[in-house]
């Protein structure tokens, strides 16, 4: 498993129904999509939820790096490149993923969460934790994925949940789901990824 994720940070005054329509009209796109699992478009709006920045910020658990690249350099993400500029693309090697004991649910929000795997730990015990919070978030109430990456270059740790209601029982960033493509979901590695 690969995670991948673009953040476009949008005017505090821009009508975010743009992105809403936006994700209407071609979210349906990558909903077969060879090599992705999942592919959650996501939003933040000022003042919603502690946002603090209006933002269009979809997240991938990619199944194949063939996949991914295809969507990079000959798919749809051209598109957004015309439409918003060209965004740094945030890529995490997969850790662990686990389906919450709502994962036949809709997603209604997704919580990112990033902490860094500090210094002179040992990376077996850390690691090794992080698949078992990552089976701790899974199994809290609403829960309907949850997934655990890092980043080596920047020795940070994502947590990527997917909830089923307004009140996520996880600390970190919240973001409104307004699509979830899941072409490979089933086939995305569960629990620890090495």
């Amino acid at each position: 498993m690969h995670a991948m994720q673009y953040e476009m940070t949008l005017p505090a005054d821009y009508d975010m129904r743009i992105v809403r329509d936006r994700v209407e009209r071609l979210g349906h796109f990558l909903d077969d999509w060879d090599g992705l699992g999942v592919k959650a478009y996501l939003m933040r709006e000022r003042g919603v939820h502690g946002s603090p920045v209006n933002q269009y910020a979809p997240f991938y658990l990619w199944n194949t790096m063939e996949g991914m690249n295809s969507f990079l350099w000959g798919g749809p993400f051209q598109g957004l490149v015309d439409d918003f500029g060209q965004p740094v693309v945030r890529q995490w090697s997969g850790v662990a993923c686990e389906d919450g004991g709502r994962a036949d649910s809709a997603a209604v929000l997704a919580v990112r969460q990033r902490v860094p795997v500090p210094e002179g730990v040992v990376l077996s015990e850390f690691m090794a934790e992080a698949v078992r919070e990552t089976g701790r978030l899974a199994a809290r109430d609403g829960a309907v994925l949850a997934a655990t990456a890092v980043d080596t270059g920047r020795w940070e740790l994502v947590r990527f949940s997917l909830w089923s209601h307004e009140a996520p029982d996880a600390e970190g960033e919240v973001f409104r789901v307004l699509h979830l493509s899941a072409p490979g979901r089933e086939t995305l590695p569960r629990s620890r990824q090495w």
